[in-house]
């Protein structure tokens, strides 16, 4: 009897707690939590990543600002632009990621990532995406990394490397291809994951397409800017997997206009500019071996290869632009092998090049340099899942000085050392 009575006692002074706590809530309180449409019921997954790095060069940044990657990229000077990750020996602030996300309703999800940088403030990504289409459907709006090959759309703080592989920085600039559009996806009904997905995207991209157009002082390339979306995509995915080997591999191809001014709209005597179509092929292959819960080995590689054509300007002095034909054929490729061997540590090395580089002007081709090597090797130490140490050594043989007898190769070294660190709700990072 003593028992049952100390039960009972027991739960009378529960329901006296409870009592009293549901007494001693306001009406503010109350109002809250009954009202379905309570603003704390709505906040969305906010996160913030900072990404900073130290850097030493054996180049001043001075000279190095005046290497170029011939037929592929101009030097920083040319460009007038400074401002990338890891650009300058010393300490790097390279940027500070601020993501938001959230489900609107049962239809759609929004997310919206911004870079905070001391230059300013941008939004790298705004998009929704569809929720519960049936019959396997995706719809993607907004501004958003393409779908296109492996690499594009993941976040920087996802690489294995500091720094976007040589020849998707080549093909579509440090930022990848970023555009506004839209995409639809599609999962085959099968055992196989087959995943199907094309784009309708603007085409703002600068390094292979580009939408302004130009006209020179004397008229002769006068070309209109874009009326509309002006680059189409398409991919497909496939994965399996055999044993403890987990396979992925896809095909990409982008296809648009180009319209790449440089400085044909200025009293440059060095000005030029192209019009007319590109065409970028991808193929990619990734295969993550897992030996156990907390080992793994990753091979990952990526082919790209473009072609452009179409008519080429250049001013010729100060009263004459010359039009040429423009046939151009370009690819590169790059190669990693990381191995987690703990759950804190891995090391990586990556292999990338530019493997042709065929450039003619009314069928002459142009002596462009077709070597085009660089070996990055790094080791990690991840303390927890939300920070993460990393140093690298760079050797970079990819860049030339213009000179007047052609261009000398000019070999670089590097040593850097990055900090990446996440706070907020931010999300698994998918295989």
């Amino acid at each position: 009897m003593n028992r049952f009575m100390r039960y009972v006692f027991l739960l009378l002074f529960f329901l006296s707690v409870v009592g009293v706590a549901q007494q001693g809530q306001t009406p503010t309180d109350q109002k809250e939590t009954d009202n379905p449409f309570s603003q704390s019921k709505f906040v969305p997954d906010i996160s913030f990543i900072l990404d900073a790095t130290y850097l030493h060069r054996d180049v001043r940044d001075d000279n190095f600002n005046a290497f170029e990657v011939p037929g592929f990229l101009h030097s920083p000077n040319e460009e007038g632009k400074s401002d990338e990750m890891n650009s300058r020996n010393g300490f790097n602030l390279n940027y500070g990621e601020l993501a938001l996300t959230s489900t609107v309703d049962p239809y759609f999800d929004v997310t919206g990532i911004f870079h905070i940088r001391p230059a300013g403030l941008e939004m790298e990504e705004g998009f929704f995406i569809t929720r519960n289409i049936p019959l396997g459907f995706q719809i993607k709006g907004g501004k958003f990394l393409s779908g296109f090959g492996r690499i594009n759309e993941q976040h920087a703080h996802y690489w294995n490397f500091a720094s976007i592989p040589l020849v998707y920085k080549a093909f579509f600039g440090p930022e990848g291809l970023n555009e506004i559009g839209a995409q639809v996806s599609w999962v085959a009904p099968t055992d196989l994951y087959l995943m199907f997905g094309g784009e309708i995207l603007q085409g703002e991209n600068e390094a292979s397409f580009g939408v302004n157009g130009f006209n020179d002082p004397l008229n002769v390339a006068n070309i209109a800017s874009s009326n509309g979306p002006n680059l189409f995509t398409g991919f497909v995915r496939t994965s399996f997997d055999v044993g403890d080997v987990v396979c992925l591999a896809g095909v990409s191809g982008a296809f648009g206009k180009h319209r790449l001014n440089n400085g044909i709209d200025a009293f440059n005597i060095n000005g030029s500019a192209s019009y007319g179509d590109t065409k970028i092929f991808g193929a990619n292959l990734n295969i993550k071996y897992l030996i156990f819960s907390d080992q793994d080995v990753t091979f990952q590689t990526e082919y790209l290869y473009r072609m452009m054509s179409g008519d080429f300007y250049f001013r010729e002095n100060d009263t004459t632009v010359v039009k040429d034909n423009l046939d151009q054929k370009q690819s590169g490729l790059y190669t990693q092998l990381v191995f987690k061997y703990s759950k804190n540590w891995k090391v990586g090395i990556r292999y990338d090049a530019l493997v042709q580089n065929d450039i003619e002007h009314n069928t002459v081709r142009q002596d462009n340099p077709t070597s085009f090597p660089q070996i990055t090797g790094m080791i990690e130490y991840n303390p927890t899942e939300f920070s993460r140490l990393r140093l690298e050594y760079i050797h970079d043989r990819t860049k030339y000085l213009a000179t007047e007898n052609g261009f000398t190769q000019k070999t670089s070294n590097t040593i850097l050392f990055e900090v990446n660190l996440v706070i907020g709700a931010h999300g698994a990072h998918s295989f």
